[in-house]
């Protein structure tokens, strides 16, 4: 992370806390249970482990309209195994989140990335009922690049190839994208706590460095992604102590617990002139054992108690969502909503 982008996240984390009236709190794992090359019995029990202890591990918790936290599994699609699949779609058929892309690649290039893109979104569909087709039949899926290297931004030109990346996305049926942030990764973007749309130039890496912020009554730019960051603050809280960087990971080294919900609210991330509805973007390796210790254990009962909390001691209303949900929010936020309509998530 840049100097002029630490000292921004810093400032961020140094100011008051926001007044929302709605905040919509989304989970992104990264969920690899092949990580660590595990053999297949391992990658079993990890994904058995979600399938068995997550309802009972969420089941009593609910939000401000009584529904139970979610968590959207961006699956990497270069280690499909259809078991793994069927029992996420078991849990998202059980109300309890929703499978998207996620995507590990190396030395690529745009013709090979689109046919895998499209191969697997298809598969993930017809095969495993996962995903959404929109008005038009198109199959539409959220998007988490693996190594953080979206639009072959890691410096080292490594992970990706694909200068053009956001271009296939796009073109392939991805609604929005939920990879940053990266921080402390060099590959984090200049634009933090946001919600915008990049505008690829295929002849360069990292188009979303920058883009065009979601706005209320402006429309959407034809050519643009759709952008969804989580938080990134720097806190600092007694002199002694060195800055700390909240960048929305759930892991064993960074749990769960109430005072991170206030620097994630102080990002501020929402729709540009709505600042109203907060978006709260939060991200996980959640198949790793320590941190699915974090999720799936008394821990996470106690921290959704007290986000209920800290929801009443603040005065907004708080709801649990999917990626997929969160974009159809923020398109609902552009038109200028006073009031969610969770029946138009649709939309994606």
């Amino acid at each position: 992370m840049g100097t002029t982008t630490f000292a921004r996240a810093y400032r961020a984390g140094q100011r008051s806390l926001p007044t929302p009236s709605h905040v919509f709190v989304c989970v992104t794992d990264h969920f690899e249970p092949e990580r660590g090359r595990a053999a297949l019995e391992l990658q079993r029990q990890r994904v058995d482990r979600w399938l068995n202890d997550y309802p009972r591990t969420v089941d009593g918790c609910c939000d401000s309209r009584g529904r139970p936290p979610q968590h959207s599994f961006f699956y990497p699609i270069e280690c499909y195994l259809p078991e793994h699949l069927e029992k996420l779609a078991t849990l998202t058929r059980s109300g309890y989140g929703d499978v998207e892309v996620h995507l590990h690649h190396d030395n690529d290039n745009a013709a090979s990335l689109r046919e895998l893109l499209l191969r697997s979104t298809e598969t993930l569909h017809t095969r495993h009922g996962l995903l959404h087709r929109d008005a038009s039949g198109q199959i539409r899926y959220g998007f988490i690049h693996g190594n953080w290297a979206l639009d072959n931004s890691h410096p080292d030109g490594c992970h990706c190839g694909v200068n053009d990346e956001l271009t296939v996305l796009r073109e392939t049926g991805c609604y929005a994208d939920f990879t940053m942030p990266a921080a402390p990764h060099a590959a984090q973007t200049r634009t933090i706590n946001s919600i915008y749309y990049a505008i690829d130039d295929p002849q360069r890496p990292k188009s979303h460095d920058t883009g065009i912020p979601a706005t209320v009554g402006a429309a959407r730019p034809r050519d643009g992604l759709l952008m969804i960051q989580g938080p990134l603050v720097v806190t600092h809280r007694r002199p002694w102590q060195k800055p700390r960087i909240e960048n929305g990971n759930v892991a064993g080294s960074q749990p769960l617990s109430e005072n991170r919900i206030d620097d994630w609210l102080k990002a501020r991330v929402i729709v540009s002139g709505h600042p109203q509805w907060q978006f709260v973007k939060l991200h996980t390796h959640g198949a790793l054992e320590a941190n699915t210790e974090v999720w799936l254990s008394s821990r996470a009962t106690e921290f959704h108690a007290r986000l209920r909390e800290t929801a009443d001691r603040y005065g907004f209303k708080y709801y649990y969502v999917t990626a997929r949900e969160m974009a159809a929010l923020v398109a609902q936020a552009e038109q200028g909503l006073a009031e969610p309509i969770f029946d138009a998530v649709k939309l994606f």
